[in-house]
């Protein structure tokens, strides 16, 4: 049995599921850009626990140390959408906005830091990239990986009038090295499901994704991506690791998360932040990916599953884990910051707890 006890929120249905991961989202974005002002269900100012619950005494403000003030009040930076059962969706006729020119300087392979701030800001281009039209503001910091997930986010996320996308800034747990015109690509399925959905001239959210022109050489496109986040955590300070506000992920039926591949020598690496792959067992051979040492370090960790397919690796996390699967390591090296977000197809004959989520922000 697995010696940590994640929070499981188990639905009857995997539609079921979109709903609530994308309340988990919202309450963790509150938390992060008001950890002392959230106002949910009517009830005293508080911030979110990673499990879906109230908690009080959590403040991921110390942690953000590049965002230490208030979120600007006089910025608009809701989108106004139908509720997702009358939405009727289309893609934006405006361009994305991209943010993948940043450079940053040389670091250590212990700690990371960067001195200058010189690129420009997509929304703003006299501002800081990062920045909004107010430079305090404070940012969530967000991780997701591919795939089906993004797939719930669509469909959880573009009817909700709360999603501060101008605040966000999106990161990629892994991608594929293969043009963002392709279908395999990450940031590409992120694109046509979530950016191009966005109002035109409405506030968007800043994404880093990999360099195309890079993705031939996996070593090349690991250390420009790994360049991307050291200039968005370590900008003003020296740091270990980057922490994000939330990190999606899925989990595949092999176990394997981001582009990290069950006993794969990568599993041990301790020092990047971002590593490159050149021999993933399946789909695109080359890819990138954040480290296990950065996906346990986020504030909140969140798995995402469905369907019977998944069940047995399931059992093998919760019920004995593997230290050669990178689930069960993500699982056990993040404990209590865990939540999974799975239909009951993917719990079948898992011995485990099944929480029932309750919405959080109303």
């Amino acid at each position: 049995m697995t010696t940590t006890v994640p929070a499981i929120f188990a639905f009857p249905e995997f539609a079921g599921v979109a709903a609530a991961v994308a309340d988990h989202i919202i309450a963790a974005q509150n938390a992060t850009l008001s950890p002392s002002g959230i106002n949910l269900n009517h009830a005293s100012p508080s911030a979110i626990g990673l499990n879906g619950l109230i908690d009080s005494s959590a403040d991921n403000s110390a942690a953000n140390s590049a965002a230490n003030s208030t979120v600007n009040s006089g910025h608009s930076s809701h989108v106004h959408l139908a509720p997702p059962s009358q939405a009727s969706l289309t893609p934006a006729a405006s361009a994305t906005i991209l943010s993948h020119q940043r450079t940053r300087s040389s670091s250590n392979s212990h700690s990371h830091s960067l001195s200058h701030n010189s690129s420009s800001n997509p929304n703003n281009p006299g501002l800081p990239a990062g920045s909004s039209s107010a430079s305090s503001s404070k940012k969530f910091r967000i991780a997701v990986s591919g795939g089906s997930l993004i797939h719930v986010l669509h469909q959880g996320l573009l009817g909700r009038s709360d999603v501060q996308w101008g605040q966000w800034e999106v990161y990629f747990a892994d991608e594929r090295l293969v043009p963002f015109s392709d279908p395999d690509s990450n940031f590409g399925l992120f694109k046509r499901q979530i950016l191009d959905y966005l109002p035109p001239n409405s506030p968007r959210p800043v994404v880093f994704h990999i360099k195309e022109s890079l993705i031939d050489d996996a070593s090349a496109c690991a250390d420009h991506y790994e360049k991307l986040l050291i200039k968005g955590f370590a900008a003003k300070d020296s740091v270990k690791l980057p922490i994000f506000d939330l990190l999606l992920l899925g989990c595949a039926p092999d176990g394997h998360v981001c582009s990290l591949f069950p006993n794969h020598a990568l599993l041990r690496e301790d020092l990047a932040w971002v590593a490159p792959v050149e021999d993933a067992p399946h789909g695109p051979k080359r890819r990138i990916t954040l480290t296990i040492p950065v996906v346990c370090h986020a504030h909140r960790v969140t798995f995402v599953v469905e369907g019977a397919t998944k069940a047995p690796v399931l059992k093998t996390i919760m019920e004995r884990p593997d230290k050669g699967l990178p689930a069960s390591i993500v699982n056990e090296a993040a404990a209590g910051k865990v939540a999974w977000f799975v239909d009951d197809d993917a719990l079948l004959d898992v011995f485990v707890t099944k929480k029932k989520y309750k919405m959080l922000v109303v």
